[in-house]
């Protein structure tokens, strides 16, 4: 009988085993893949904590500040009037949206030397995807302070009568 207890004790260390270590590595997993989010605002009064966390910024790309070394990009953030050297190194290259005057949003650290120093880069320009003034779905420019209704306008674009199909 001695066997089988040692038996299941043997089985019993080893689950425990490895629960644990899954637990640890759970645990290890979700630290390294958080991160916060923070303005240019945020991140200057953060003081010694913005050395240490994972970080998301987010701002626009100022102007010509967009310097390309190979893989290398450094550009510089703007917040209202704040603005935040970047230095981005990751594997791959800047999407094509990540041009001057885009948003962007910059995932590392912040290191002591006054540079965010971004692995991961995302940008976006809204301004791409809006409709032009004069094409269709495009809101009308406001004419001397007239509304839609002022105007004598009362069809609803998006009725389907304007004879295109949907």
């Amino acid at each position: 009988m001695s066997s089988d207890k040692s038996r299941y004790l043997k089985f019993g260390a080893v689950t425990v085993l490895i629960v644990v270590s899954l637990g640890y590595l759970a645990y290890t997993g979700v630290q390294d893949s958080k991160s916060y989010y923070v303005t240019i605002k945020e991140l200057n009064g953060m003081g010694n904590d913005a050395y240490s966390k994972r970080l998301r910024v987010a701002g626009n790309v100022v102007p010509g500040s967009i310097k390309r070394s190979g893989t290398r990009v450094d550009f510089m953030l703007k917040e209202n009037d704040l603005m935040l050297p970047v230095s981005y190194t990751g594997t791959e290259a800047p999407p094509d949206t990540f041009k001057d005057d885009s948003q962007a949003l910059a995932d590392g650290s912040f290191g002591r030397d006054g540079v965010f120093h971004a692995k991961q880069l995302q940008a976006k320009c809204a301004s791409k995807y809006a409709p032009q003034p004069g094409q269709p779905g495009a809101a009308p420019a406001a004419e001397g302070g007239k509304s839609m209704s002022q105007n004598g306008s009362s069809q609803n674009p998006n009725s389907g009568s304007n004879g295109m199909a949907n």
